[in-house]
C-alpha cells in the first residue's frame, strides 16, 4: 500500500451520495462477464437493465447496489467507444459504482476544488461528469464523478470550493448519462494530465497495471466493507 492509498484508508465518514442511507442498506452487485444471469439479459436497453437493478434491489431488501472495481465486463460490448476495431478492447471497469435512482443526491467525498466539468454525450460515455481536486499531506489527487444530471454541472466554475458531504450534484437518467440505468461513477484519480472534465473509467487489459496504480480503489476512502 502506498503513501495515498495509506492516507485514504485513514480517513473516516466519507460518502458519496445521499447521507441519509446507511451503508447497511447497501448490497454488492455482480456485474461481471462471468454472471450468467446477467448474460441473458439484453444490457444494451436501459429500461431493462433499469429494472434488473430495481428488481435486485427489492429482493435484496436494499437501497443501493455497488462494486464494479477492477471487475471484466460485456457491458461495454454495444459501444464503440468501447470496441474500436483499431485497438483492444476496453472491458475492465477501474471506477466503483452505486446503482441508485435518479435524481440521488450526490456528495463530495473530500473537501478541495472544482477542477473540471464536462457532458460526455454518447453511448456507453458518462453523460455530465464533475473532477474535484484535492490536497492532503502534499499529495495532489482527484475524485471523479459520472453519470450526472444535467442541472449538475450548471452555475459551476472551475475553482470552486467544496467542503467535505456538500451536496454536489445529483443522478441523471438513461436521457442524459450515457444510456444506462441510474448510477453513479466514483472514481479516484493521482495524476490526471491534460485530462479534463474526462478520464478514462474502463480500461482494456493490457493498460490494467497503469489504472489499478493511478486509480485506487475507492472503497479504501468509502469503507462501505
Amino acid at each position: 500500500m502506498n503513501a495515498l492509498e495509506i492516507i485514504l484508508k485513514s480517513i473516516q465518514n466519507v460518502k458519496v451520495i445521499d447521507d441519509s442511507i446507511d451503508y447497511k442498506n447497501y448490497i454488492p452487485v455482480d456485474l461481471s462477464a462471468s454472471n450468467i444471469e446477467l448474460s441473458k439479459l439484453n444490457t444494451g436497453n436501459a429500461i431493462d437493465f433499469e429494472k434488473y437493478i430495481e428488481n435486485y434491489l427489492t429482493a435484496s431488501k436494499a437501497q443501493v447496489a455497488f462494486g464494479g472495481y477492477n471487475e471484466e465486463r460485456n457491458l461495454y460490448k454495444r459501444s464503440a467507444a468501447f470496441n474500436d476495431t483499431k485497438t483492444e478492447e476496453r472491458n475492465i471497469h477501474i471506477g466503483l459504482d452505486l446503482w441508485i435512482k435518479a435524481v440521488t443526491p450526490v456528495l463530495a467525498a473530500l473537501g478541495g476544488t472544482i477542477h473540471s466539468f464536462n457532458y460526455n454525450a454518447g453511448l456507453g460515455d458518462y453523460g455530465p461528469t464533475l473532477i474535484l481536486e484535492h490536497k492532503i499531506e502534499n499529495h495532489i489527487f482527484y475524485t471523479l464523478y459520472g453519470h450526472l444530471s444535467l442541472e449538475s454541472i450548471t452555475g459551476i466554475e472551475i475553482g470552486d470550493v467544496v467542503k467535505k458531504g456538500q451536496q454536489l450534484a445529483t443522478l441523471g437518467d438513461a436521457s442524459v448519462n450515457g444510456d444506462y440505468a441510474p448510477h453513479l461513477h466514483f472514481q479516484i484519480i493521482k495524476t490526471i494530465g491534460e485530462n479534463f472534465g474526462d478520464y478514462p473509467g474502463v480500461c482494456s487489459k493490457s493498460d490494467l497495471g497503469y489504472y489499478l496504480e493511478n486509480c485506487p480503489d475507492p472503497n479504501l476512502l468509502l469503507k462501505i466493507t
